[in-house]
């Protein structure tokens, strides 16, 4: 077992973060398992492995259903990280069952699958628009003109969110995201609390304006949703509402800017895109495998576990590392050649097991409609300019994608 540390691991190189790729075949070749001292993390590289491992219940997103902080060998979070932590801890992404079970099945029976399909209709006419935009300024920035305002208009309209409100989105998930990059520094963590405290307050109300006018949205839903004597508490209404606009508007997004970034780098690809518009479902599933917008997932380990020969103690943290699982040769033919027409491609870019990505169907609805309108539209699209990489690893994307009509 190989030190990380001796090999081209290193998640805040930038020449890392522009291709992390050869650094992770070196991963994979050195084992099934590396301990990286620098996070406190166990690394895991291996396809095979990954998804085992989702699937695992001998590991958690959280310990705190089965042990203190004290009993678990960690340090509880400082006290003025409260806001985040409550925020966070609430959402059934970092809930283990019971408590996952419960809330994942009550917030199913408000963002049913008819939810999603009823949507399809406004994110083909909204993805339309903001092409035609594009189209008629020129070109401009597919990040800002096009991939983040479909995905965060779709989340705020399911969810009841007013126009006049939704500008403040945006940035209140940004910052709360920081948070979830590998050893976040003490200001990320302070706009991370900001953030938590303004976004909680507004869906405070707004859940208080729904109880007494309820509608047709997805507040209005998670209030109604009952089960066996269960309902939400007001807590987990406002931790759903925020995990499905960060987890549904960032992965929809940074897959929206990395993929065309890809499909420029690789213009043969592109020209059968543009020639037979029905590769777009096997495109965008390519695309997510490709460049994966989410690069690793946490898991803490709730008993002793073995790797290989290695044995992983209870209280230790494993990375599984979903862009190296990605791009295993064992799993995918000539992982490192983008492939439009791929046919077997169990990429694991929404997850897997009970924490498999509840908004998956919606997040393909909106990069086909998107692309679509792309291909329609603009099909002619090329580069303006050589993108830079965001300074990130876990959440993988650019800081904009500047495009020009041909």
């Amino acid at each position: 077992m190989a030190a990380p540390s001796a090999l081209a691991f290193d998640p805040w190189d930038p020449a890392f973060l522009a291709d992390p790729y050869p650094a992770y075949a070196e991963l994979r070749a050195r084992g099934r398992v590396h301990y990286f001292e620098p996070t406190n993390q166990w690394l895991v590289p291996h396809h095979a492995d990954v998804s085992a491992l989702l699937r695992d219940r001998r590991l958690g997103r959280t310990y705190q259903h089965r042990f203190s902080h004290e009993d678990f060998g960690r340090t509880a979070p400082p006290a003025e990280h409260e806001p985040f932590h409550v925020l966070n801890d609430h959402g059934m992404l970092d809930l283990e069952p019971p408590d996952h079970t419960r809330i994942r099945r009550l917030v199913s029976k408000a963002f049913t699958p008819r939810t999603v399909e009823r949507l399809k209709p406004y994110v083909r006419e909204l993805a339309g628009e903001l092409v035609s935009g594009l189209v008629e300024a020129g070109g401009g920035d597919l990040l800002t003109d096009v991939a983040e305002p479909l995905p965060v208009a779709v989340i705020a309209e399911m969810l009841g969110i007013p126009e006049s409100d939704r500008a403040q989105l945006r940035p209140w998930s940004a910052d709360i995201c920081g948070m979830y990059e590998l050893n976040p520094s003490e200001d990320t963590a302070t706009k991370a609390v900001r953030a938590s405290v303004e976004f909680s307050e507004y869906l405070l109300e707004l859940i208080a304006a729904r109880r007494k006018e309820p509608g047709d949205d997805l507040i209005s839903g998670l209030i109604a949703a009952y089960d066996e004597g269960d309902r939400l508490t007001e807590q987990e209404m406002i931790s759903t509402a925020v995990l499905l606009l960060n987890a549904g508007h960032e992965a929809t997004v940074n897959a929206t800017v990395n993929g065309w970034w890809a499909l420029f780098r690789n213009p043969g690809q592109l020209a059968a895109l543009r020639a037979e518009h029905s590769l777009i479902p096997a495109a965008i599933e390519e695309l997510m495998r490709y460049d994966t917008p989410l690069q690793l997932f946490e898991r803490w380990v709730l008993d002793d576990i073995e790797i290989d020969g290695t044995t992983i103690p209870r209280g230790a943290e494993i990375a599984m590392l979903f862009g190296s699982a990605n791009h295993d040769p064992e799993v995918f033919q000539n992982p490192g050649h983008l492939d439009l027409t791929r046919k077997d491609n169990p990429h694991i870019s929404f997850s897997a097991g009970i924490h498999y990505c509840i908004g998956a169907p919606l997040a393909r609805i909106e990069l086909a409609a998107s692309m679509t309108a792309l291909l329609q539209q603009a099909p002619t699209l090329r580069l303006a300019a050589e993108p830079e990489r965001k300074p990130n690893f876990v959440i993988r994307g650019l800081e904009g994608l500047r495009v020009e009509l041909g």
